[in-house]
């Protein structure tokens, strides 16, 4: 079976846009590629788990998302093509427009759904995020850990994440580094 580093997308991957929808907005948080190609070198895969509400509000259509996932692959390969994303999953709902799912985080649909696709054993795998309901999301997945970063709306969560004993972590780079050794 292979193990997963499941990647909260916006705030961590990418620097946090509202309802980002616009490929030409999309960068890339420093270090990503790196922690990318630390995490492939180490044998896991990395998969991206993002909720995308803006779908379900009208804000934006699945393709515009899309676009942003291929601007975000096109980023990171020209970093190295060890450094992309595995795979992408995205939960397109939110509960006031489109009713209750099992695919949005905290709900772990999502890894889930990766995991039965990609043949990942979970409870060798970690979730990283930038939101309590990415932790959630891992905890329910049964990840061996979940880590929080302070970028995005990390700081925001920061003492609460501490207060659960949830990790926290300036980016994917140090989440990376405290699961693999140093990197």
């Amino acid at each position: 079976m292979n193990k997963a580093f499941f990647i909260d997308r916006d705030g961590t991957l990418n620097v946090e846009v509202s309802y980002l929808c616009e490929p030409d907005k999309t960068e890339i948080i420093p270090r990503c590629a790196e922690a990318i190609r630390a995490i492939h070198q180490a044998g896991y895969l990395a998969v991206v788990v993002t909720n995308q509400a803006g779908i379900a509000r009208g804000m934006y259509t699945e393709k515009e998302m899309m676009s942003v996932h291929a601007r975000i692959q096109k980023l990171l390969l020209s970093c190295g093509s060890d450094c992309t994303v595995d795979a992408f999953y995205y939960c397109p709902h939110h509960e006031k427009f489109t009713g209750d799912c099992s695919c949005r985080k905290p709900h772990p649909g999502m890894l889930l759904q990766a995991a039965s696709a990609l043949d990942i054993d979970i409870s060798a795998s970690v979730m990283v995020g930038d939101r309590m309901s990415d932790l959630y999301a891992g905890r329910n997945a049964g990840c061996k850990c979940s880590f929080l970063v302070k970028c995005g709306y990390g700081e925001n969560h920061a003492a609460t994440a501490e207060q659960e004993n949830f990790p926290v972590v300036d980016d994917l780079w140090e989440a990376v580094d405290k699961t693999i050794g140093k990197i």
